[in-house]
């Protein structure tokens, strides 16, 4: 009931309350800006119709696209003081447009309009930098591991409990399937996450240090994460990257390989959000189930990694801060909000909106288990926020390059690590 009295009390302020412009105008603008897929659009206009109703006078011009060409408009316009006022951005993106927390709006500075009680501590800290709340979470999202249970039943195995399991189903879906059967596919930078949590889990750190701009791994553990992307293609475990390259692109996703589709790739190593597109094309004859999540023994942790699926953000230069922030506590809190907006976000992570999916079965047994496996480390304290560089455009383009060198055969092992530390600390120096 409070949360009900609070959002209402929240609607009920005058739209010229929330203008910074200070003039009496007949309609006040607020520009929002979004990707996304038909389902995303046509759910989001219908919450800025609904939170148009409940605020007569206000105007909110919906601008959006799909992914490609959205960041770069988007670049454009922040540099240019043109920005939206609210912006759906990438959690990355937060390096890249606010390395001090000024490039956005600080929504902490808006707390009277916003129910940031609704999400947890990772989730505040992960749209907070040097301090200041740049951006809120509209969910969030982890690497968990599916797999075909009817593949591994025609293969005479269990579903991989452990990385031994995992590398004998290598072997035993080769002899017993085929040479074209492989127990997991992914692209690139799925491989390289699966490697890095492999050596995360033995060595206790990430690649890059979510502290302070420079490369956290130790030459012999750089060195390990080649190793073990190689003995993944090596020991049949993974699709290599050459055959997904000729089956119609290196990156084409899982969900719209053949190969998947009948059984042939097994498993993916993927985000929980993306558990609808792999089960969508699965044929009749196939089942997909989450599988556990891989751990060594004695590991230092278990590896996964988590961060926020889209955030929104509030523009620096916007004239109208207080109604923006109330626009963003509708889209990310507001209960009637998610009745519209579903899942289109992801799980959402605000309590309130969870519980009106869950409570009203909106949530997929094998989503709501996925989800409820990544609580269980992140309360754990098992899914620590990574580094906002590590997902930056530069440094994982020179990730993919240097890991494109290993699967093609270009390089050593020992130089590819070399490069990984060295030309990887000198690009986040430059990047900071």
């Amino acid at each position: 009931m409070q949360r009900r009295n609070f959002t209402a009390a929240l609607a009920s302020l005058p739209l010229a309350a929330c203008s910074r412009s200070g003039q009496d105008s007949a309609e006040t603008v607020l520009r929002f800006a979004w990707w996304g897929g038909a389902g995303r659009h046509e759910a989001t206009l219908k919450a800025i119709a609904a939170f148009e109703r409940q605020n007569p006078g206000l105007k909110i011009k919906a601008e959006y696209m799909g992914f490609n060409g959205y960041l770069e408009r988007l670049t454009t316009q922040i540099a240019g003081g043109s920005e939206p006022d609210i912006m759906q951005i990438n959690w990355a993106w937060l390096a890249m447009f606010s390395k001090r927390g000024s490039g956005f709006a600080d929504l902490g500075q808006y707390s009277r309009h916003i129910a940031l009680n609704q999400f947890s501590a990772e989730d505040l800290d992960s749209g907070r930098v040097e301090g200041k709340l740049n951006a809120l979470p509209s969910a969030f999202t982890a690497r968990v591991f599916l797999w075909n249970v009817a593949a591994f039943q025609r293969a005479g195995l269990g579903l991989p409990k452990t990385w031994d399991d995992l590398f004998n189903a290598g072997r035993v879906f080769k002899e017993k399937l085929g040479d074209q059967a492989y127990p997991l596919d992914g692209e690139l930078y799925d491989m390289i996450l699966l490697s890095q949590t492999w050596v995360q889990q033995k060595y206790g750190t990430p690649y890059v240090d979510p502290s302070a701009p420079r490369v956290a791994m130790s030459p012999e553990a750089a060195l390990e994460w080649v190793r073990f992307y190689r003995r993944l293609i090596a020991e049949h475990v993974a699709t290599p990257l050459p055959l997904r390259a000729s089956l119609g692109g290196a990156e084409k996703p899982t969900e719209q390989q053949q190969d998947w589709v009948v059984g042939n790739w097994a498993g993916n190593f993927t985000w929980d959000s993306t558990i609808p597109l792999r089960a969508a094309t699965l044929d009749k004859n196939q089942k997909m189930v989450l599988g556990d999540f891989l751990v060594q023994p004695g590991a230092k942790g278990t590896g996964m990694f988590g961060r926020p699926t889209v955030m929104l953000a509030m523009g620096r230069n916007t004239r109208h801060g207080e109604l923006a922030a109330r626009f963003i506590n509708f889209l990310l809190t507001d209960p009637d909000a998610i009745r519209l907006l579903g899942k289109t976000r992801g799980v959402p992570a605000a309590k309130a909106q969870f519980e009106v999916l869950a409570q009203a079965n909106k949530l997929p047994p094998l989503e709501l288990a996925a989800h409820h496996q990544i609580k269980q480390q992140r309360d754990a304290g098992q899914v620590p926020v990574p580094a906002k560089l590590f997902e930056h455009a530069r440094l994982h383009k020179f990730m993919r390059e240097v890991f494109e060198t290993v699967a093609y055969g270009k390089t050593t092992d020992e130089e590819a690590a070399r490069r990984l530390v060295e030309e990887g600390n000198a690009l986040l120096k430059r990047i900071k």
